[in-house]
C-alpha cells in the first residue's frame, strides 16, 4: 500500500493498480494495464502515480486518464522496483536483467542504462540530496542493491557507478540512505547491517544479527537503524551508542 496524501494505491498479483479515497473508503480508480502481475508502484504527485510489473513495463498513470500517460519499455526482464527522485522529475527502475535505469517524461528512452550489476537488482533508493530535497547543495546520488551481494552508488548526471560497496556475502534486499544522505545502510540476508560512507565508500559501522535481514529504516533524525529480520524479529540500533 502506497499512500499520498487521502488517496492510497494498491497492488494486486492479478496485474491491477487500484486507488482509494483514504477518508472515505471508496474505489477511485483502477487500472489494469499491465499484462502479468504488478511488482511496484511510486506516486509521483497527488494525481499521478508509477507502476512496474513483471511484464517488463512501467507505466505511469494518472487519476481521471483511461490510459498511461508515458510507457517505459527497455528491460528485458520483470522490473522489480521503481522510485521517483526527490524532485520527482526522474524515475529510477530496477530488474531481474541485472541493469537499473533512470527515466525522465521529457523522452520515452532511458537517460542512463545502469549496468555494472552481474545479478537481479531487488531494490533502489535515491539520496535525500539535490533539487527537491531537504538537502539540496548535495549531489544526488542513485544506490542499486544487488542479488550480487553488492550495493553500488551512481552519480546521476553522468550516470556513472562512484563507488562499489563489497562486503555481503549473500543478496542484499534493503538499502536506505541516512536524512542527510551523508550515509547508506544495507541489510542481507547473510545477517549483517553495514552502514556505509556515500562520500568515499568507506564502511563506517557494522552489526550482525540472528538471521536474514530484509528491511532496513533510518527514523527522521538519523540517530536510530531500524532492522528487520527473518526470525521474526525487528532490531532498533541507536547509533549515538559505540
Amino acid at each position: 500500500v502506497y499512500m499520498c496524501g487521502y488517496v492510497c494505491v494498491c497492488l494486486f498479483v492479478f496485474q491491477t493498480a487500484v486507488v482509494w479515497d483514504v477518508q472515505s473508503g471508496e474505489v477511485k480508480q483502477q487500472f489494469s494495464h499491465h499484462k502479468a502481475p504488478t511488482l511496484d508502484v511510486d506516486w509521483q504527485n497527488n494525481s499521478s502515480f508509477a507502476s512496474c510489473s513483471t511484464d517488463k513495463l512501467i507505466h505511469v498513470c494518472r487519476l481521471g486518464a483511461d490510459r498511461p500517460i508515458r510507457t517505459f519499455q527497455g528491460h528485458k526482464n520483470g522490473v522489480n522496483a521503481i522510485k521517483w527522485d526527490p524532485s520527482a522529475t526522474l524515475l529510477a527502475s530496477c530488474s531481474d536483467d541485472h541493469t537499473a535505469k533512470i527515466w525522465s517524461m521529457k523522452q520515452e528512452s532511458w537517460l542512463h542504462n545502469l549496468h555494472e550489476h552481474s545479478g537481479d537488482i531487488y531494490t533502489l533508493q535515491w539520496s535525500p540530496t539535490g533539487p527537491g530535497s531537504s538537502n539540496p547543495s548535495a549531489n544526488l546520488m542513485l544506490a542499486t542493491a544487488s542479488f550480487d551481494s553488492t550495493v553500488k552508488l551512481w552519480e546521476v548526471e553522468k550516470g556513472t557507478c562512484v563507488h562499489t560497496l563489497h562486503r555481503h556475502q549473500e543478496p542484499v534486499y534493503s538499502i536506505v540512505f541516512s536524512p542527510d544522505g551523508k550515509l547508506v545502510a544495507s541489510g542481507s540476508f547473510d545477517k549483517w547491517l553495514y552502514i556505509w560512507s556515500t562520500q568515499d565508500g568507506s564502511l563506517v559501522r557494522q552489526y550482525k544479527g540472528a538471521s536474514g535481514i530484509f528491511e532496513v529504516c533510518w527514523n527522521k533524525d538519523g540517530h536510530r537503524l531500524a532492522a528487520s529480520f527473518s526470525n521474526n524479529t525487528v532490531c532498533v540500533l541507536d547509533l549515538r551508542c559505540n
